[in-house]
């Protein structure tokens, strides 16, 4: 009898797992796993012999007629034969009598489950079931073991990894903010320089055309007392093109003055693109900054995007001007890059594919307006819930998003996705976040571009 158990009962097997490879998101797939496979019809005596035989097998896979049932753990095992005359009730019984008694708190998982999340998830167990095994399903249902102690090694292995990780990412950030607050004093210095010269014309121009003013004023009035000139004279009107210059001088100072108030604009956007932040923030002209920024990127843009700007009325905001100034510099060069990028493959189907585009004009809105937002409990709007905010969206009609891109970025906002880099939408949401208690919402559907809409709270 004791043979014909035996027999079906399969030979405990592991699938070695690779530990020196783990990292943030290895899933159970990269662990030990167990496989022991046996029928409820087999006694609890078979099974013990093979615990004894594998002494860090953690459990038995339960089937009956090869569909998974359920897992008796080692502990469970021994615990029911050291009570009172439980060897003879249950030794020589089949174990589906015994898992009638200890069907209950079994923890089943896919093996694609991270495993800080399988972790997570094994510590809200109940205390008496935190040392069992862990059930772990795998494709075509199979079913396998994993030792929870083995999971916990691995677990802290990671949360070494994590802080490692966390370390060098906030070294590597003192650095960078090092470097690019000394890039922004260079840059401020250089401003600093050009704007000089700058004024130093613009202030001049006034003067310079009062001057040629009067000058020609002058020289008319000679003209009307003596309108029979000399051949030598006559000769200097011609060289000099007297009528043309009458006609052109005001012209020329007039785009003297243009040129020289756009570049005193630049080199007061850079400044304040430059700006480096004080310990507190200190209130802020949005629409300021949204222009500076604007100014910046228009040699990108170069006539080919149209910028509409719905500007309402906004209250100073208390933020960090040079954190801020990044946030609508990510958002904008990125719907800029997005246009640009459809624009040259709507290009390119035209001219080999002869496929008919849209010609609708690339465009960029910026709304901005203070909201109101409520806060719910339950389905009951409580008004003293109310907040307002500034909301700054940053819309684009180019190709949008499919829901899986939109997906990977939202995941990569949170804090459980941690990437080795962090790209500038994350430097983006956690500014807007963590740095000034907003919001960053994002919507996009293929085909009807992409909007960024920035929450501030208006304090």
């Amino acid at each position: 009898m004791q043979q014909e158990f035996l027999s079906e009962i399969s030979k405990p097997s592991l699938s070695e797992g690779n530990k020196s490879d783990l990292g943030i998101e290895s899933t159970l797939q990269e662990l030990s796993l167990y496989t022991f496979e046996v029928e409820t019809n087999c006694t609890g005596a078979e099974v013990a012999k093979l615990f004894e035989k594998n002494p860090l097998l953690p459990g038995v896979i339960l089937q009956e007629a090869g569909k998974y049932v359920g897992m008796i753990s080692r502990r469970q095992l021994l615990e029911f034969l050291i009570r009172p005359f439980g060897k003879e009730v249950f030794f020589e019984q089949p174990l589906s009598i015994l898992h009638s008694y200890t069907r209950m708190g079994i923890l089943t998982l896919p093996d694609t489950t991270p495993i800080l999340a399988a972790m997570q998830l094994s510590l809200r167990r109940s205390p008496e079931l935190l040392g069992e095994p862990i059930v772990i399903k795998t494709l075509p249902d199979t079913y396998r073991l994993l030792d929870v102690h083995e999971l916990n090694i691995a677990s802290w292995q990671i949360r070494g990894i994590e802080t490692q990780v966390r370390y060098e990412r906030s070294q590597a950030q003192i650095i960078q903010n090092d470097k690019m607050a000394s890039l922004g004093r260079l840059v401020d210095g250089v401003a600093h320089e050009i704007l000089d010269p700058v004024n130093f014309i613009w202030g001049n121009l006034t003067h310079l055309s009062n001057y040629s003013q009067d000058l020609m004023r002058l020289v008319t009035a000679y003209m009307q007392e003596y309108p029979d000139a000399s051949a030598e004279i006559n000769t200097i009107k011609e060289d000099i093109e007297f009528d043309f210059l009458d006609q052109d001088l005001s012209k020329s100072l007039a785009s003297i003055r243009t040129g020289a108030e756009r570049l005193k604009k630049l080199v007061n956007s850079l400044q304040n693109f430059c700006h480096i932040d004080t310990v507190y923030p200190k209130p802020v002209d949005l629409h300021v900054c949204l222009d500076s920024i604007i100014l910046l990127i228009n040699s990108r843009i170069k006539g080919e995007i149209v910028i509409v700007r719905n500007y309402g009325f906004l209250p100073p905001v208390y933020c960090f001007l040079g954190q801020l100034n990044q946030v609508f510099m990510n958002i904008l060069s990125r719907a800029v890059d997005a246009l640009l990028n459809e624009a040259i493959r709507q290009q390119y189907n035209l001219e080999n594919l002869d496929i008919i585009v849209d010609d609708q004009k690339p465009q960029i809105e910026i709304t901005t307006e203070v909201i109101t937002q409520f806060s719910t409990t339950s389905s009951t709007v409580s008004n003293m819930g109310d907040s307002r905010w500034v909301s700054i969206r940053i819309q684009d009609n180019g190709a949008g998003m499919s829901e899986e891109q939109l997906q990977q970025i939202t995941e990569s906002f949170s804090t459980g996705k941690r990437a080795d880099k962090e790209t500038s939408l994350e430097a983006t949401y956690r500014i807007v976040t963590a740095r000034h208690g907003g919001k960053l919402n994002l919507r996009s559907q293929l085909g009807k571009g992409t909007e960024f809409e920035i929450l501030l709270p208006l304090v």
